[in-house]
């Protein structure tokens, strides 16, 4: 188990914040400009909080 706390206050689910990554990566065609990469960064560690999150809650998917 993680001894960081997870944040409290809602967290977007993983799907919608990977819908923003995936969104944001086809509009730079796959390269991200300069001014993209502070969101990328944001979007990757909100994803990774909104994971750990579900995963904590048993919200996961088991992918087949």
């Amino acid at each position: 188990m993680s001894s960081t706390p997870l944040p409290l206050g809602p967290v977007r689910p993983a799907a919608a914040v990977n819908q923003d990554i995936r969104a944001l990566m086809l509009a730079a065609c796959g390269r991200l400009r300069a001014e993209d990469r502070p969101v990328y960064e944001r979007l990757v560690a909100e994803w990774t909080v909104a994971t750990a999150r579900e995963r904590a809650c048993g919200d996961v998917a088991v992918a087949a």
